[in-house]
């Protein structure tokens, strides 16, 4: 990090800043130009504020020259993070990371029993690794259909018992963590990106958690709520892009396909992408999963649905399980030539 001087720093200038940046394990380093003074700061500077380096009266202009986080990049990790999903017995059900495409897929949101068992049996036999249901829907509008909750929870655990499928749903806040002992992979929504208390609570449990990106968030800001995760000692995250939103209306969203492979390069938290909340459109997704796979991902979140007609939640998105069935076929045809 460097700090650009409106003039050249006091010797009591220097002392501020050395006793604010040293708490962080940060030194300075003067060199001086026409008056002027350029700082270079060596060490932890990610944990710096840089509203509060600006602060300092001497100080005219902030130049980061190093990523703001830490846990996530790849300084801190050079070799890809391999996320393992463990059953009961402590024997590994799935891994997500290290060179896997991990297909993740079931219905929006859980309403029967019928539904979820009967989808989670075919989609194993597809070769889908990991069942996928929301229980707690947050929505847009409050007049649409929110889950049934803790009971969408326990068809959830049902499914999982019959089929022996890990399973992933999403958490709307840290005071629903007590229904979820038994889910798998804690899901973080666009919505949820940001929250920071929920981060904090997740970051204190060893439970994998798939963070979704903000649908207004840069690269930097869903990184940076990775770290969140990271700092308070969870390592099991896994990033999700589900597309952000552009001007454009012929989809839903836009799916940043660019943003996968450029956070591969920063990060070594394995990356999936939802090609079905991204497009909004079922016709889509195919060709989307297949993308993801040129692009790098570690694998795809998709909604499936054998009677999307009849489906209280983005039915217009959902995919068949014959369709996903085909989908795992083409993509297993291409992934040997991409690692070639």
């Amino acid at each position: 990090m460097i700090l650009l001087s409106k003039c050249e720093p006091t010797e009591n200038d220097k002392k501020k800043l050395s006793d604010y940046i040293s708490k962080y394990g940060v030194s300075a380093e003067y060199f001086y130009s026409a008056g002027q003074a350029i700082i270079k700061l060596s060490g932890a500077t990610f944990a710096l504020d840089e509203n509060v380096l600006k602060s300092f009266p001497f100080v005219e202009r902030v130049f980061e020259t190093s990523e703001p986080f830490h846990f996530v990049s790849r300084t801190y990790k050079k070799e890809d993070t391999v996320i393992e999903i463990k059953g009961e017995k402590g024997e590994r059900k799935a891994e997500i990371g290290g060179g896997n495409f991990t297909f993740i897929a079931g219905p929006c949101a859980v309403e029967s029993y019928e539904q979820i068992t009967s989808l989670a049996k075919k989609l194993k036999s597809f070769g889908v690794t990991v069942l996928r249901g929301g229980a707690f829907k947050p929505r847009t509008s409050p007049y649409t259909f929110h889950g049934l909750n803790e009971e969408g929870i326990e068809l959830m655990k049902e499914a999982k018992r019959l089929t022996g499928l890990p399973v992933i749903s999403e958490i709307p806040g840290e005071s629903a963590l007590k229904y979820f002992d038994d889910v798998d992979i804690l899901q973080i929504g666009a919505r949820n990106m940001q929250n920071y208390a929920l981060l904090r609570e997740i970051g204190g449990i060893s439970k994998p958690v798939m963070l979704k990106r903000g649908m207004s968030a840069t690269i930097r800001e869903w990184l940076l709520s990775a770290e969140y995760i990271m700092k308070y000692g969870n390592e099991n995250v896994i990033l999700c892009e589900r597309g952000i939103r552009t001007f454009d209306t012929e989809t839903r969203g836009t799916i940043d396909f660019s943003a996968v492979a450029i956070v591969k390069e920063k990060s070594h938290l394995p990356v999936i992408v939802d090609p079905s909340n991204s497009t909004g459109n079922r016709k889509l997704v195919s060709p989307s999963v297949l993308a993801s796979a040129c692009f790098g991902a570690d694998g795809v979140i998709v909604e499936v649905s054998d009677a999307p007609e009849e489906t209280l939640c983005d039915g217009m998105q959902a995919i068949s399980s014959r369709e996903m069935r085909d989908i795992i076929n083409e993509t297993n045809k291409i992934l040997p030539l991409l690692k070639k």
